[in-house]
């Protein structure tokens, strides 16, 4: 009925409003009422209750005024008749993963969401993925986006159709319906959003009645913190600090938020206050408003429209169109803009929740249609400035501010040729950025950044982000307009660089240190920002002629007008070897310089650009380039290489950091496109247009270097002979560069290929290097492609990483002729690593040692000449002097680097020579380097030939002969092809050939030598076999007694009865038990470094352990053990789940008790005073680092000697004839009434075990000491106090109590800590598959020894009574006439620890009053053998009965065992009243039965391995046995029968009545009825989860992630734990929960009971792995997934697919198996030094 009524109210209201004159009116009046009445009310509603009244009382009749009916029928009719989008448009959340295809996406903005990704066919291409930092949409449909595939299968229309349909689809009646409606509420919600607090309800919406009822609302700003908003609401408006956290949870959330609700005065006076008080905190007050009741609530009812506009543009395009047309219909009002507009102005000052409203409906409206976008485009771009400066004063992030969307416009090709064609897009931008930095001009019009707001200027910097958009996508076709606006642009952005060019000069200080560090990351952040903008104008201008030639002559222009730094004195003339060089003073040391010169870098590029499209004829027709002044072109690049040069030099370590910074960029990957190489290339523009000795001395005069070079200049001081030197090496190093250096386009024929190949090549020279880092190290462009790819596989070779590591590619070898060990990108360390593993490689290859300069490819014409600097007299000059210093050695005068790189020139010198005279006749060569350098010189007398041969004497030039040699085969070569005669015939023999003989001897002599060491080794080798068989004779028998040596493998030769005595020795359980071996254990003290021997007497040694709570065996992950638990019988008996054991690991180290207990004491004390040691290490909980290793630690295990023991094999015999397993449990329960009465009647005296044992008892009290007693072991007083210390730690973090050494639990814990690290070790080896014994580690070995022998201790240690009133509760389970009420069924304990609790704890029994006793080794034997057997005889039939389906009998022979299974289980069918199916397969049940024991069996073996020291079977130390024989082997080293259902037939009497009631308990009965679940044997083996081969699929997982707890959209952290397959929101306030009294996070949450506060989790937006043990520690573990290049990718930084690597997720698994995740954390938190320490406990 209700849904009826609603219906009537709103169609009935409807008609009223069609019918009415006014209906916009009306509408309004109807809203005037209803608003007030549904929000802000005095009694607040519930956000359901809310929503409900406005879903009925104002948005029905809304949508019945739309549709004129019905708005369901309405619907259905559109829905018949339109059709779905073609564009996807989902905007993206924060943190919500895009996707881009590297291969067709137009630039890298353009993206997929997960969704149409995966359905794409872009997931088979390069793709890279990256989280979205909010604001953008899915471009999928955008056929301007993609070169290809520009739809997934969902938006694909199935036909080629145009964008978006642009005729209208609704029916005209109901097109102007909604035109109307949307007007009149796209009004409504621009007044209400673009309100100011004083304005006034317009009067259509003023209400009758205006109440005192107003509200204080508080904004929300980037400038305060939590905790100041925080802290000033309690003092404000009296809130508790859990009211104000929500309220400032839901300001920063929303954007702002009412605090107060009251009268006008009592909002006053809380604005005062809150402005007040957090003005005293930081000095700007909060913002706050004080807002009317009735005006809040239509505020908040616009909000409401602006989500139900975007749900009814959801339905029709033509409903979308209507809105387009109404947000964009030019204003009814003279200077007011269109309502998008308004809304768009008033961004900056709309708080975030309106904010989001509005962009999201520009989002699904305008950017969806073309029209509409290009309209709202200019638009945009019309208030572009105003929009922009609104943004630099405002202080939220960019990505909730209208700016965010240019991305959205000016990427898209047509949109930006339009916007530079209509309303010249590229001047507004640059206009705003300089109307922004004009402020930063100084008097000479440059920019002077001291002083700078970063944030302001981080924001300024923003706007370079659209200019680099519209320009992203080169014009192919230019039109008139489009040359006319660009040209006007460009000026406009040449006014931009004009302003930079010559900015921030220094100057060299002398004297003292710069006081203040000048501002220079301002400057180098605008030219980073600037790199890719001027590469693409380069760009732009290349791709046609006539904005080329124009472009160039605006930028020569700007170039001759900023050139006014003018200089201080007129040009003088200069004179060398008989050149004359006419030009103006300036030195770089004395005068201001700048390192910003982008108009002259500009310059040199499009002159590039002009010669390689042969343009520069037609440059002549209005410019004659002949009247360039190159040394007027030059001189500003060469002063920046200078000024490079004199830094390297030192010369300006008084102008401190700043500068080196500087200089550091200069010339770094990052800036170096247009800066480092742009000079380079304007000095070769100039050395190809100058005459070379002109040029060479222009650069002499600026390096400062002309007076030494002519001669009259000299100099005693050291400090200044080492700056002329490092100068020279300087200078000579620009000649190699500027002659060298052709890999560009257009100064060479090469391609952006071969220089991206060439730069790799020089990369992977200096050391093999991973994807990323070769990445790194090359130039990225506008798209942020380096072009690796491509050239990669030409130049090297991949190598595969192993489990950690990363891949790493190698150089192949045909491509080291291109090495050039003066390559201009290295830095100075690079160039000095790759030097030497150059010549490292070629020594191991056998070659000489010169690293040749590499032959170049040629010049194109226009700079061929510049090869004329190599063979001017200039250079030769300089070439001799330099030589000359080395040879008359005058030490402070010349430098190894120095003549390394005159050689090196020398070398260019002769391959140009040799190339020239290989294409060419003599005739036509005019290059004579090679004449000239033979030439003798006017002074002196020497030629630069002759002194080459004198250099190579010089003894500390010895590294450099090798290079020397070659060039003097060079110059040999060159003379022969001059005088075109065969180099063999005329190469004079002084120079090569005795070289060539001597080097041949050489090689002779190495082999030679090899050989003789070759021979040498085999003989001794020899020797010391022969020694070894000689040995192994003399001492056959100690070989053959002892089965762990090396030979244990050869068959015994000797007689029956030895070969009886070694099958003896394997046995480890009963009479025939092998015995002890008595080795002395000396070991080694790791502090004091002391040797000494493991005895029971002496001083102790002790093994660093770790003691930790485990799940790794859980059969029932989730679920906590506790001791506490009602009803439950843990710690005595351990439940078969082994949901939580207790393990104990070490790394294997031995310290003396005493030096342990100092070294504690140290770090205790030590470790008080560092900051953040605690983090590490628990101090209040024993932990430490090993001091060897560094792992974690929390306690010692005191090393015990075994104890020797030999049995009497005649005794045993006797003995076992009286002494049957039915005897055995006679005389046991005897023994145990007679302590029971004994107890008892002694109670009232004592509590204490050792007294009152002699009370007369029954007959047979004592007869358990008839078998054989001794007394018992002792230990020294330091071993005792260890085991109370071990004993604690594991009672301690087992039960997570205080410690308690007097609790009747502590020796329980101790053995279930030995039986518990015993089956994880087992599972390790299982899992593995790795053969029982021998192929433990040596720590983990000498941790199970050492285990056992302290759990063996441990009753020594406790009151008797106790460990005798625990034997028989534990004794109850296997003899239920012992048992009491609570006593656990047979199903209900795990059969291991009670085994190794019984074992351990049966010597108890034989204490007396008197005299302290325990079993003889008789004794024990057969105590172990009888506890062993009733142990394995009740897991059988526990692995029976927890096993029901076990298939039908067959028919066909069976076997004995199988008849033996088969009789036993019918049996037990009888027993449980038939509730096992009597006719079960023999074989099967035997299968099953083995299959089951086998775990329990092989951990019996470990455990009395480690106990008795008795040798193993060596079947049991190999994988190549079969399970069969394994089986048979461990049988037989436990003592028990090879078909272990014998061992019901042998105890067959005893066992029949056990059998009855062990089957019938109560519990069993449940469990056969299906009530109760049980485990079943063997137990499942516990790994970590799988996970999906492709990242992307965890990624879509993520995705679809629903934080259980909370609705709301805001960026979520999903975290999967790798234990259990849970994904948890991690991180995020919605899910934390208490534990313990602390606040925590999900996943330590959920570590707590998965993992036991171990935990291990996959943060899958980071992609990285999360180690967490107890709630403050953690650490970050690289995740299992890598690229292509076998790397991992934390963050998704570089966002390449990533794939799993299973060998790394196996590493992690045995992280966890092995128990090493603490360890793990220890380490790394040891490496990474925090300071600011991160809460783990809120992850």
């Amino acid at each position: 009925m209700a849904e009826g009524e609603k219906s009537l109210n709103g169609l009935e209201l409807s008609k009223e409003w069609r019918e009415a004159v006014d209906s916009a009116a009306e509408l309004l009046r109807y809203l005037r009422e209803q608003v007030p009445q549904i929000y802000c009310l005095e009694k607040e509603s519930s956000p359901q209750e809310e929503e409900e009244l406005v879903q009925n009382r104002l948005l029905h009749p809304l949508e019945c005024f739309l549709f004129g009916e019905d708005p369901q029928e309405g619907l259905e009719k559109l829905k018949q008749g339109s059709t779905s989008s073609q564009l996807c448009g989902r905007v993206f959340k924060e943190g919500e993963t895009v996707y881009s295809c590297r291969d067709c996406a137009i630039d890298p903005t353009c993206v997929l969401c997960m969704d149409c990704f995966q359905d794409s066919v872009h997931k088979g291409h390069r793709y890279k993925m990256h989280a979205s930092s909010g604001g953008g949409f899915c471009d999928c449909g955008d056929v301007e986006a993609w070169k290809i595939g520009p739809c997934c299968s969902k938006h694909d229309p199935g036909v080629t159709a145009s964008m978006v349909t642009d005729e209208c689809v609704l029916e005209p009646g109901l097109y102007e319906c909604a035109k109307k409606l949307f007007q009149v509420l796209l009004h409504y919600i621009t007044d209400l959003l673009v309100w100011e607090e004083s304005f006034e309800l317009s009067g259509e919406l003023q209400p009758r009645v205006k109440e005192d009822a107003y509200y204080c609302v508080l904004y929300n700003d980037e400038h305060h913190s939590y905790e100041h908003v925080i802290y000033t609401l309690q003092r404000s408006v009296n809130c508790d600090l859990a009211e104000a956290q929500t309220q400032t949870a839901l300001i920063d959330k929303e954007g702002r938020r009412a605090v107060k609700k009251g009268t006008l005065r009592s909002c006053q006076q809380a604005k005062d206050l809150i402005k007040s008080n957090s003005e005293h905190i930081s000095l700007q007050p909060l913002r706050v408003e004080i807002l009317h009741s009735a005006v809040m609530a239509h505020q908040s009812f616009a909000l409401r429209l602006g989500s139900w506009f975007q749900q009814i543009i959801g339905y029709s395009v033509g409903f979308r169109q209507a809105f387009c047309q109404v947000a964009l219909e030019p204003s009814t009002e003279r200077d007011r803009p269109c309502l998008i507009s308004r809304l768009m102005l008033h961004d900056a000052r709309m708080y975030k929740g309106a904010r989001k409203i509005v962009h999201e409906l520009i989002f699904c409206s305008l950017l969806m249609e073309t029209e509409c976008k290009r309209l709202f485009a200019i638009e945009f771009t019309k208030h572009y400035k105003q929009l922009q400066k609104d943004f630099i004063n405002d202080d939220h992030e960019r990505s909730i501010s209208i700016t965010a969307l240019s991305v959205q416009i000016f990427t898209v090709p047509t949109l930006a040729r339009q916007l530079i064609e209509e309303g010249n897009v590229i001047k507004v931008i640059v206009d705003t950025v300089m109307d922004l930095l004009r402020e930063h001009l100084d008097a000479n019009n440059r920019f002077h950044f001291q002083g700078y707001n970063s944030d302001k200027f981080f924001r300024i910097q923003v706007i370079f982000h659209d200019l680099r958009y519209i320009l992203i996508s080169k014009p192919s076709l230019w039109t008139e307009e489009l040359r006319k606006q660009f040209l006007e642009g460009f000026k406009v952005f040449l006014g931009l660089l004009n302003c930079m060019q010559g900015m921030e000069e220094v100057k060299r200080q002398f004297g003292q240190h710069i006081e203040v560090e000048p501002e220079w990351e301002a400057g180098f952040s605008i030219q980073i920002q600037l790199r890719h903008i001027l590469a693409m104008f380069q760009d732009w201008c290349s791709c046609d002629d006539k904005i080329l030639l124009l472009a160039f002559e605006e930028c020569l222009k700007a170039l001759l007008r900023c050139n006014n730094q003018p200089f201080h004195s007129e040009a003088t003339d200069y004179y060398m070897c008989k050149h004359i060089l006419h030009v103006r003073p300036y030195k770089v040391s004395q005068e201001p310089v700048s390192i910003h010169l982008p108009i002259s870098r500009l310059l040199a590029s499009l002159y590039v650009h002009l010669c390689r499209m042969g343009t520069m004829e037609r440059l002549q027709e209005s410019v004659d380039p002949e009247s360039f002044d190159y040394t007027q072109f030059v001189e500003y690049p060469l002063r920046c290489v200078v000024l490079a040069a004199q830094v390297t030099a030192e010369m300006w370590r008084r102008n401190g950091l700043s500068l080196v910074s500087q200089i550091y960029y200069y010339q770094d990957v990052k800036c170096r496109d247009e800066m480092y190489d742009k000079d380079i290339l304007m000095l070769q523009i100039a050395a190809s247009k100058m005459d070379p000795n002109h040029f060479l001395m222009l650069i002499l005069l600026r390096f400062e270097l002309f007076e030494i070079f002519n001669g009259s200049c000299s100099s005693k001081d050291q400090e200044i002979l080492k700056q002329w030197n490092r100068l020279t090496e300087e200078m000579l190093y620009l000649l190699i560069i500027i002659v060298g250096e052709r890999y560009v386009p257009g100064i060479s024929q090469v391609t952006k290929e071969d220089v991206t190949m060439r730069e790799v090549i020089h990369l992977l020279c200096i050391e093999p290097m991973a994807h990323s880092s070769l990445v790194k190290g090359l130039p990225e462009n506008e798209s942020h492609e380096t072009g690796l790819e491509t050239v990669i596989s030409k130049v090297a070779n991949f190598k595969k990483p192993g489990v950690s590591g990363h891949g790493l590619y190698e150089v192949k070898k045909e491509c080291l002729a291109e090495f050039n060990p003066f390559f201009y990108h290295y830095s100075k360390s690079q160039h000095s690593k790759a030097e030497d593993s150059q010549k490292k490689r070629r020594a191991q290859e056998g070659n000489d040692k010169a690293l040749r300069p590499p032959v170049p490819p040629p010049f194109c014409p226009a700079f061929s000449s510049i090869v004329r600097l190599l063979c001017c007299d200039v250079l030769i000059h300089v070439l001799r002097r330099v030589l000359q210093r080395a040879v008359e050695d005058r030490a402070a005068q010349w430098t190894e680097a120095m003549i390394q790189r005159a050689l090196h020139l020398i070398g260019q010198g002769l391959l140009e020579e040799k190339t020239q005279l290989e294409d060419s006749t003599v005739e036509e060569v005019t290059f004579d380097f090679s004449l000239k350098a033979r030439r003798i010189g006017s002074e002196h007398g020497k030629s630069v030939f002759h002194l080459l041969s004198k250099v190579k004497a010089v003894p500390s030039l010895e590294a450099q002969k090798d290079m020397i040699k070659w060039i003097l085969q060079m110059f040999e070569v060159v003379k022969c092809l001059r005088e075109k005669s065969s180099p063999t015939a005329s190469m004079s023999m002084e120079t090569t050939k005795p070289e060539e003989s001597a080097q041949d001897k050489e090689k002779a002599e190495r082999k030679r030598k090899a050989e003789a060491a070759k021979l040498h080794r085999q003989k001794i080798m020899a020797q010391m076999s022969a020694m070894q068989k000689n040995f192994i004779e003399s001492n056959k028998m100690l070989y053959e007694n002892m089965p762990e040596s090396g030979v244990q493998g050869e068959p015994v030769t000797t007689t029956e009865s030895c070969a009886m005595e070694q099958k003896e020795l394997c046995v480890a359980v009963g009479p025939h038990r092998g015995s002890t071996p008595t080795e002395r254990e000396v070991l080694t003290c790791i502090l004091c470094q002391e040797e000494q021997e493991v005895a029971a007497q002496a001083p102790a040694m002790v093994l660093t352990a770790c003691v930790q709570r485990s799940t790794v065996l859980t059969q029932c992950r989730g679920k906590t053990l506790s001791n506490k638990a009602e009803g439950s019988s843990y710690p005595l008996f351990m439940p078969p789940e082994l949901a939580v054991g207790t393990h104990i690991g070490t790394c294997g180290h031995v310290m003396h008790a005493t030096c342990w207990q100092k070294y504690f004491e140290a770090i205790q004390n030590t470790t008080r005073n560092r900051l953040h040691a605690e983090l590490i290490i628990d101090l209040e909980n024993g932990e430490y680092l090993c001091p060897l290793c560094k792992s974690l630690c929390n306690t010692v295990v005191p090393l015990i000697p075994l104890e020797p023991l030999t049995l009497n094999y005649e005794n045993a015999e006797i003995v076992g004839q009286h002494l049957s397993l039915s005897r055995w449990i006679q005389i046991l329960s005897a023994r145990i009434k007679g302590l029971k009465s004994v107890s008892q009647d002694t109670e009232s005296n004592s509590d204490d075990g050792d007294l009152g044992l002699c009370g007369e008892g029954q007959p047979d009290f004592r007869s358990i000491l008839s078998f054989g007693v001794q007394e018992p072991r002792k230990f020294s007083d330091s071993i005792a106090e260890m085991l109370v210390v071990c004993a604690t730690t594991v009672h301690r973090v087992g039960l997570q109590t205080a410690p308690n050494e007097l609790c009747p639990y502590v020796p329980v814990m101790a053995w279930n800590t030995c039986a518990f690290t015993i089956q994880a070790i087992e599972n390790i080896l299982q899992g593995e598959d790795k053969p029982l014994f021998g192929s433990l580690q040596n720590r983990q070995l000498a941790g199970l020894k050492a285990a056992v022998q302290f759990s063996a201790a441990q009753r020594l240690k406790s009151s008797q009574a106790v460990v005798q009133r625990h034997f028989t509760d534990m004794l109850g389970v296997l003899l239920p006439a012992l048992g009491r009420e609570n006593t656990p069924s047979l199903l209900e304990v795990d059969f291991f620890h009670l085994l190794v609790g019984l074992v351990l704890s049966v010597p108890s029994l034989y204490q007396e009053e008197a005299v302290d006793l325990q079993p003889s080794s008789v004794s024990s034997a057969y105590n172990h053998l009888h506890i062993l057997h009733l142990v394995t005889m009740a897991h059988l039939l526990q692995v029976i009965l927890s096993s029901t389906d076990f298939p039908a009998v067959a028919g066909g022979e069976e076997g004995e065992e199988a008849r033996a299974a088969a009789e036993l289980y019918a049996t037990v069918s009888q027993h449980t009243e038939g509730r096992l199916s009597p006719d079960v397969s023999g074989s099967s049940v035997a299968d099953r039965v083995r299959r089951g024991i086998t775990p329990f069996l092989r951990c019996a073996a470990l455990f009395f391995n480690g106990l008795t020291g008795v040798p193993p079977p060596e079947e049991l130390s190999s994988t190549a046995v079969t399970s069969q024989g394994q089986m048979e082997a461990l049988c037989s080293y436990l003592a028990l029968p090879p078909n272990v259902f014998q061992l019901f037939q042998e105890h067959k009497e005893t066992v029949t009545p056990l059998l009855e009631s062990w089957c019938g308990s109560s519990a069993i009965t449940k469990v056969l009825k299906g009530e109760i679940q049980t485990i079943r044997y063997p137990r499942r083996r516990n790994h970590l989860i799988e996970l999906p081969e492709d990242y992307s699929a965890l990624l879509n997982q993520a995705s679809h992630f629903q934080c259980p707890k909370s609705t709301d959209d805001d960026r979520k952290h999903p975290t999967l734990c790798l234990f259990c397959g849970v994904m948890l929101c991690s991180q995020s306030v919605c899910c934390q929960t208490q534990l313990d009294g602390d606040d925590v996070g999900a996943c330590t949450a959920h570590a707590a009971t998965c993992g036991a506060g171990v935990g291990m989790f996959l943060r899958i937006r980071e992609c990285e792995v999360i180690l967490m043990a107890s709630k403050t520690r953690g650490s970050t573990y690289p995740a299992p997934y890598l690229d292509d290049y076998g790397e991992t990718d934390p963050q998704l930084g570089r966002g390449n697919p990533l794939h799993l690597c299973p060998e790394r997720y196996r590493k992690l698994n045995q992280l966890w198996q092995q128990h090493c995740i603490l360890e793990e954390i220890a380490r790394s938190l040891e490496v990474v030094n925090i300071m600011f320490a991160f809460e783990w406990q809120m992850l």
